[in-house]
């Protein structure tokens, strides 16, 4: 009698649990964990069985061999008879530069077109469209060849450059810019104006929200906005020891930086390119936030300018901002294909170190470890930044 009362309340127990939703969720990830590790095993065997039959293992330590090719161009000190991981890092170092430069002017000129296309000046509005509807639909390695060919490579040579005010020189082998005295001093300055930026953020967050909530003017933010930003001009004017380019007879630029013409035209194309999609994603969080708040906004007396400054853009921030990162991440991913007009990237140099090492299976594991980190650091910084931003329950 007590085995069968047992029995039944083991299936009576067995039955609800078949029931259970969170039963299911549970062992469906489970399950699919095991069919990973069992797939992953499978590739992982198949590998080890394939390089033993050509009498190689799997390793790294090819890495640490000379690498025996020149590159281009490099942020980072680098000879042909370095190992091919330093040849690595300085690709590694270029698309960093890509990266950041592209996700700081991208953020400028697809939030400047989004914001364009609320314009009620009917050129600007038009000319913002035509950008949006004619960049995004060209595909990015064509723009790529327009930028390098069509573009830059029309420039005059050294001895017919163009001087832009006595600042900057433009000519087919790239542009000259001011720049910093050291590596040091730059990155120093690239770090101040990062911190800078945030803190300004954060200040006009306030600022705003003071604002809008309590009718105050938000003076004491307003000022201290107006004080960081002479810090950092100061900063940037007294202590980074600027040299400028200077035309040499004859043809040529000393001093200042030299942006060849691979990179710019590189950063061209990322720039035009992604922007299109962010100005996209702009113009939707914008019109996300409800009509209601652009007419109590104006009900108030502000003008167009302040109601998108204080009010209606603030709101949307909390939707253009996930999307963002998507397109960030693209920025990224498509760095790769600057490759096209050799630009020594990381994946330009890792394909030579393929060609050179036959470790395909190593050299790619590096590269997508690489994109993956890059893409996950912006994730990461993003996510913190959509936070900030989220309205906060009361």
């Amino acid at each position: 009698m007590n085995s069968d009362s047992s029995g039944e309340s083991f299936l009576q127990k067995l039955k609800t649990l078949l029931r259970d939703e969170r039963f299911w969720q549970i062992a469906f990830q489970v399950v699919t964990l095991i069919v990973v590790l069992l797939l992953a095993a499978f590739f992982v065997g198949n590998l080890n069985r394939n390089l033993s039959q050509q009498g190689r293992a799997f390793g790294f330590t090819f890495l640490r061999n000379p690498a025996g090719f020149s590159i281009g161009e490099s942020l980072i000190k680098y000879r042909p008879n370095d190992p091919y991981w330093r040849a690595l890092m300085v690709g590694l170092s270029n698309t960093l530069s890509l990266v950041a430069a592209g996700i700081a002017l991208t953020t400028l000129l697809g939030t400047a077109a989004g914001v364009a296309s609320f314009s009620k000046n009917w050129l600007v509005h038009k000319l913002s469209r035509l950008y949006v509807g004619l960049v995004r639909n060209v595909p990015l390695l064509l723009q790529l060849f327009f930028w390098y060919f069509a573009i830059y490579g029309t420039l005059p040579r050294p001895e017919s450059q163009i001087s832009v005010v006595g600042l900057a020189f433009l000519n087919n082998r790239g542009v000259y810019i001011p720049w910093a005295g050291s590596a040091v001093l730059a990155l120093l300055g690239i770090g101040v104006t990062i911190a800078v930026a945030i803190a300004a953020f954060f200040l006009w967050q306030w600022r705003t929200k003071l604002r809008i909530e309590t009718g105050t003017g938000g003076q004491t933010q307003l000022m201290g906005l107006i004080g960081l930003g002479l810090l950092w001009l100061a900063f940037m004017v007294l202590a980074l020891q600027w040299t400028f380019p200077s035309g040499v007879e004859g043809g040529g630029v000393t001093g200042g930086l030299r942006l060849t013409r691979e990179y710019v035209a590189s950063l061209s194309a990322l720039v035009f390119y992604t922007s299109a999609f962010v100005a996209e994603i702009v113009r939707a969080g914008i019109q996300s936030v409800s009509r209601g708040q652009w007419e109590a906004a104006r009900s108030l007396g502000l003008q167009a300018g302040m109601v998108m400054r204080l009010v209606v853009f603030p709101q949307a921030l909390r939707v253009i901002i996930p999307p963002m990162n998507s397109e960030f991440m693209n920025l990224t991913k498509n760095t790769s294909l600057a490759f096209a007009i050799a630009f020594p990237e990381i994946y330009s140099i890792a394909n030579t170190t393929y060609n050179q090492t036959g470790r395909p299976v190593e050299v790619f594991l590096v590269l997508m470890a690489t994109h993956l980190i890059l893409c996950l650091i912006i994730t990461l910084g993003m996510n913190q930044l959509n936070r900030a931003v989220q309205f906060k329950e009361r």
